[in-house]
C-alpha cells in the first residue's frame, strides 16, 4: 500500500505539469493553423496574430506552478510521514484536466480570433476577450489546487 500510495503522489504532482503542456500544445496547433492561413491574407499586423496563436502556451505555467507548490508540499511533510497519494493524484488529476481543457479551448478562441481579425483588423482587441476568459479558468484550476494543499 506505502508504495501505491507513493505512486499516486507523484503521479498527481507531474499530472497538472502533463495534462497542461498537452492542452497547450493542441490549442497552440489550432491557433497556429488559423494563423498561417491568416498570415497569407494580410500585410501588416503579423505580430499580434502571432501572439494570439501563442496564448494557449501560458497553460503550461499554471501546470508547472502547481506542480511545485505539490511538490513543495510533499517535501513540508515531515520525515516518516506517509504522502497523500490519493489527495495528491485527486488534485493533480482534476486541476490538471481543467488547466488541459482551457488551454485546448482558448486555442479554438484564439484561432476565430485570428480568423476574425484577418476579415476585419478592427476587431483585433475585443477578440482579446474570449481569449482572456477562457485563461481564467486555468488560473482559476490552479489557484483551487494550491488552496486544496493547505
Amino acid at each position: 500500500m506505502d508504495l501505491l500510495n507513493q505512486l499516486l503522489c507523484w503521479i498527481g504532482i507531474m499530472l497538472p505539469l502533463g495534462l497542461g503542456a498537452l492542452g497547450s500544445c493542441f490549442g497552440c496547433v489550432t491557433a497556429a493553423s488559423a494563423l498561417a492561413g491568416g498570415l497569407t491574407r494580410v500585410k501588416t499586423g503579423h505580430g499580434g496574430l502571432i501572439a494570439m496563436s501563442a496564448a494557449p502556451s501560458s497553460q503550461t505555467i499554471y501546470g508547472i506552478v502547481l506542480m511545485m507548490s505539490m511538490n513543495a508540499k510533499l517535501a513540508s511533510l515531515q520525515a516518516g510521514a506517509m504522502p497523500p497519494g490519493p489527495t495528491f493524484f485527486a488534485i493533480g488529476i482534476i486541476c490538471g484536466t481543467a488547466i488541459m481543457v482551457s488551454a485546448w479551448v482558448q486555442g479554438q478562441c484564439a484561432a476565430a480570433g485570428i480568423r476574425a481579425s484577418v476579415e476585419n483588423p478592427s476587431v483585433y482587441g475585443k477578440c482579446w476577450i474570449p481569449i482572456g476568459v477562457t485563461e481564467s479558468f486555468a488560473v482559476f484550476s490552479m489557484v483551487f489546487g494550491i488552496v486544496m494543499l493547505g
